[in-house]
């Protein structure tokens, strides 16, 4: 087993998963028109980013002990392949009709062989985005047992990074080349055969749990600790203040300084510039969550705090440095959330294995789904009312930022209990085991 070689095919296959979210909103436009669909329909067909992306990494970490990490990992890149080109060979409608466009119901997207294609495509590569996850948190705590956290918090830094990529090449792609939507979408497959190929070659080890031998109804009852219990609602908040703002953060920047870059965006150059901070904070800084995993989630939910409220108060016209120090200290915030989240559960819990990290993240994915219309809300409230969508958008924002400063308390909490205890350690499976 080449542990380096898995680690970096777990990188590869995040990064996949990263281009599909920043690819597939950058194509949005063309892709609705392409297809004479509503933007009502259009929500449907994105919806499995979410929904189907739960379910894969809920079942995924339940049977990943049982199918194997490789198989679910080969099985993920076949996804993505296969969903790229379902979506890209899908018949275009010959001319868009009256009822297709006018007409409220959700079921007319299925009325024809074309848009049915088009949801299956993107919903297996939901499923895909899934897999990945359910495979390669428990694949890296496996390989890395003694440095969980850290080597949780380096291999997420390619989600940002991933974010990077699929943003820049989309606007490359744009920008120099005008090239059409179908080309942008079919980047995606390249890391994907790269993983594919490293995957179908290396041989995965048992997950930690198996190799332990702990049972399966031990690792279910994991589930059940009080401690547990407590970071799954934690991680619903974490997600939600991290990535319910993301989605929202591109247009809210651009409203805000959209004199920054007229041709490529000013959004889309904030969103890269804070996902390549948050690359170079988890690739570099990882030893911060490896070494005090509490304080860092302490520190960093007062950071997203305190960003998030700050870009909620800017109004448009606001100046760009302003708008970009507002900017700074949420991505900062939100940098060592998700990695952290994980690497705490894998280190009180190592004998929940696949299971209980699956849970953690599908909590996460959920959460966000459940977010979006409530900051969705809040803006359609607000404009209702008479006021300007980008303020609508900073109130939003502002909501949602008071999570943080929960997060803060319950944080704190957990960190002082831990100090009254003699401070936080790592669980080794092997102590769990022996004081039975």
């Amino acid at each position: 087993m080449n542990r380096q070689k898995l680690f970096v095919a777990s990188c590869v296959s995040l990064v996949t998963t990263a281009m599909v979210f920043a690819i597939r909103g950058d194509i949005a436009d063309p892709l609705m028109r392409a297809f004479h669909i509503t933007a009502e329909q259009q929500g449907l067909v994105f919806s499995p980013a979410f929904w189907a992306f739960t379910i894969a990494i809920f079942i995924g970490g339940a049977v990943c002990d049982t199918v194997g990490m490789r198989s679910l990992h080969i099985l993920s890149a076949v996804g993505y392949i296969v969903g790229v080109l379902l979506v890209i060979f899908a018949p275009r409608p010959a001319t868009p009709t009256p009822d297709i466009l006018s007409t409220p119901e959700i079921k007319s997207l299925f009325d024809s062989t074309s848009t049915t294609l088009l949801y299956a495509g993107f919903f297996i590569m939901g499923l895909s985005q899934g897999l990945v996850e359910a495979v390669i948190n428990p694949l890296t705590v496996t390989i890395y047992s003694d440095q969980k956290t850290k080597r949780l918090t380096m291999m997420h830094a390619w989600w940002p990074g991933g974010q990077v990529i699929g943003g820049l090449l989309a606007v490359a792609l744009t920008v120099t080349f005008h090239a059409r939507w179908e080309i942008k979408l079919a980047t995606i497959m390249v890391p994907a055969v790269v993983y594919l190929a490293m995957a179908m070659s290396l041989k995965y080890p048992a997950t930690e749990r198996v190799a332990s031998n702990v049972s399966t109804a031990d690792m279910w009852k994991q589930a059940t600790q009080p401690l547990f219990l407590l970071l799954f609602v934690c991680m619903w908040m974490t997600a939600a203040s991290e990535l319910g703002p993301d989605q929202w953060f591109p247009k809210v920047m651009g409203d805000l300084v959209p004199n920054l870059s007229p041709t490529a965006g000013s959004g889309v150059l904030f969103l890269v510039y804070t996902a390549g901070l948050m690359f170079v904070l988890r690739t570099f800084g990882s030893h911060i969550s490896h070494k005090s995993p509490l304080t860092t989630l302490v520190v960093c939910s007062l950071l997203t705090f305190f960003g998030l409220y700050w870009l909620g108060s800017l109004r448009p016209g606001a100046s760009a440095v302003v708008a970009l120090a507002a900017a700074t200290i949420f991505a900062v915030g939100k940098t060592y959330f998700w990695p952290t989240m994980l690497g705490v559960t894998s280190e009180q819990f190592p004998r929940g294995g696949a299971l209980l990290i699956s849970l953690m993240g599908g909590a996460g994915m959920l959460s966000v789904a459940v977010a979006l219309p409530i900051m969705g809300g809040k803006i359609d409230e607000i404009v209702k009312a008479g006021g300007n969508a980008a303020n609508a958008a900073g109130a939003a924002l502002q909501m949602m930022s008071w999570l943080g400063l929960i997060l803060f308390f319950i944080f704190g909490a957990l960190w002082m209990y831990f100090k009254a205890r003699g401070g936080y350690r790592v669980v080794q499976i092997h102590e769990v085991a022996a004081s039975k």
